[in-house]
């Protein structure tokens, strides 16, 4: 009751003072934002994560973009066409694109962008001196299978087929970078960024402060053809404390923050997922669906076993755990029903293959109850405990399916360690069962599909759950000679299907994109892949 009383006594003074004195240039047109957990590098061949993934895509651009809607949409290509075979990608690209001006530039204006500087960049990625993270995208590409045909066509050969290729592209790893500027800096091109984005580098101080400015040669305009971007510049602060970036975004000195905390969790958000009514003169708050499934993962590989008969390589008892804890509760009490309850599947809601009309796991507490008899282990009589390994993140949610598990005689001990740690073991096959979440890399099905083809298993690929099932394989390999969309979103399905049967995960709740965004921002929107896109936005 104390710190409820001393929060609202904090959040009135906020409000009440006057914010000149320590937000001078509050009527420029500078947005500003936080980034709690760092960055390393502005690099795009190293835009792992998302802190990395948001400046890259204010300071570079790449042949393709996705739009609000997860729309392919052109970006420096300002047209495609894709060989009758599925394997040959040809883009015309503008001839109207410069990076930003450079010391090494001649004429004052940058230098403009052409298909060889796209050679360059894309074959950067898959260099292994590079050991760029995103050199997996052109796995399936041919010898020498990245081409200029001349200033403004290039050609990509693909080995076989990929219907989600144009997709990948849009990802910042294949932002285009000028190679003599990259290799002035060498290693240090990582603070030295030139691109070609409606924003480029000013000013970084590490742990500090980063600037972006404005772009005046940016080749992009808004509808009624209007000069982008809107605003002057960008400034990211760096404040590791969540509550102290809440305070700061209250002041007005922070323009938006992306998530909840803890912290601010039930300050900002009712039980019912909507925005406290005492702000809500003050802060917007937009959320839609995230293409992030959290989940608890099952490693099946029974040659990881000196017990042969350890639980989780029991499907029926896979089954029961899915059957045996409340999803809707779980996400009213403990995430204020942000997200969704994870019962259609593990594609995850605001994919165009999601289907909200199968389902597969709702509390059931008779089914638990019948399963575990099928599987030998009467009300749990007689099975051995489960280890779930999890970071402090995860904590409550392991907890509480802990709970619940329990009064079906089902024991899951939770073994809790660091994010280094977890993110090793997980990788190397050393957990029995497992907290995992997966964000879309690229807007389709197959990104979440592969975590669970036959070929990918950990550590060389993302198959963490060691699942092997032909039938899956089959199919996985059949969507990439499909090219009509509707034809391989069913395939994608049946793949879905086949991994709810085998019970060989727990998805636990689609999550959501939730942006608090103070009033006097316009044109700030979200999308379901989580992208700060900022050359919109006018303050």
């Amino acid at each position: 009751m104390r710190r409820t009383i001393f929060l609202i006594i904090l959040v009135f003074s906020v409000f009440s003072c006057n914010n000149s004195s320590s937000y001078p240039d509050k009527n420029k047109n500078i947005f500003r934002y936080n980034e709690s957990k760092g960055i390393s590098t502005l690099d795009p061949a190293f835009a792992k994560s998302q802190v990395l993934i948001w400046p890259a895509n204010q300071l570079y651009n790449g042949l393709a973009q996705i739009d609000n809607q997860l729309n392919v949409k052109p970006s420096i290509a300002k047209t495609w066409k894709i060989s009758d075979d599925g394997k040959t990608y040809t883009f015309y690209l503008r001839s109207d694109v410069y990076f930003h001006d450079h010391e090494l530039f001649s004429d004052g204006k940058g230098r403009k962008v052409i298909a060889d500087d796209f050679v360059y960049s894309l074959n950067r990625i898959i260099n292994p001196r590079i050991a760029s993270p995103g050199a997996w995208i052109f796995n399936n590409l041919s010898e020498n299978g990245i081409a200029s045909l001349n200033d403004t066509t290039l050609e990509i050969r693909l080995k076989s087929p990929f219907p989600a290729f144009i997709g990948l592209l849009t990802m910042q790893y294949c932002s285009v970078v000028p190679k003599e500027v990259v290799e002035y800096y060498g290693n240090d091109f990582r603070n030295h960024p030139i691109g070609t984005g409606p924003f480029q580098f000013k000013l970084w101080k590490e742990n500090e402060k980063l600037v972006l400015v404005k772009n005046p040669n940016y080749f992009e305009k808004d509808s009624a053809d209007n000069p982008l971007p809107y605003l002057d510049a960008i400034s990211i602060r760096f404040i590791s404390d969540k509550q102290s970036e809440f305070l700061e975004f209250l002041k007005g000195n922070i323009d938006f923050i992306s998530g909840v905390s803890a912290a601010n969790k039930d300050e900002l958000i009712t039980k019912s997922g909507n925005l406290n009514p005492s702000y809500a003169d003050k802060i917007t708050m937009i959320h839609q669906p995230y293409l992030n499934t959290e989940y608890l993962g099952f490693m099946i590989d029974s040659s990881k076993y000196s017990d042969k008969n350890h639980p989780v390589l029991n499907k029926k008892v896979r089954q029961a755990i899915n059957f045996g804890f409340d999803r809707s509760k779980m996400m009213k009490y403990l995430r204020n029903n942000i997200g969704t309850p994870a019962i259609n599947g593990f594609i995850p809601l605001g994919l165009p293959s999601f289907s909200d009309s199968v389902f597969y796991y709702n509390y059931s507490p008779d089914k638990v109850r019948n399963l575990l008899n099928e599987a030998g282990f009467p009300n749990g009589s007689g099975l051995t405990s489960i280890t779930l390994t999890t970071t402090s993140d995860y904590l409550d949610l392991c907890e509480y399916i802990q709970q619940q598990l329990s009064e079906f005689g089902i024991v899951i001990k939770i073994n809790v360690i660091t994010g280094a740690t977890f993110r090793e073991m997980v990788a190397n096959s050393k957990v029995e069962f497992f907290r995992g979440s997966w964000i879309a890399d690229y807007p389709d099905a197959e990104n979440y599909m592969a975590l669970f083809y036959g070929k990918n298993f950990s550590p060389v690929g993302p198959n963490y759950t060691h699942y092997s099932n032909p039938c899956f394989d089959l199919l996985y390999k059949s969507s990439f000679n499909v090219t009509d969309d509707s034809e391989r979103y069913e395939i994608y399905r049946q793949m879905d299907k086949l991994i709810m049967e085998d019970a060989v995960v727990v998805p636990l709740f689609y999550d959501q994109v939730i942006l608090f965004v103070n009033k006097d921002i316009r044109g700030l929107e979200s999308n379901p892949m989580n992208l700060l896109n900022l050359k919109y936005v006018k303050k």
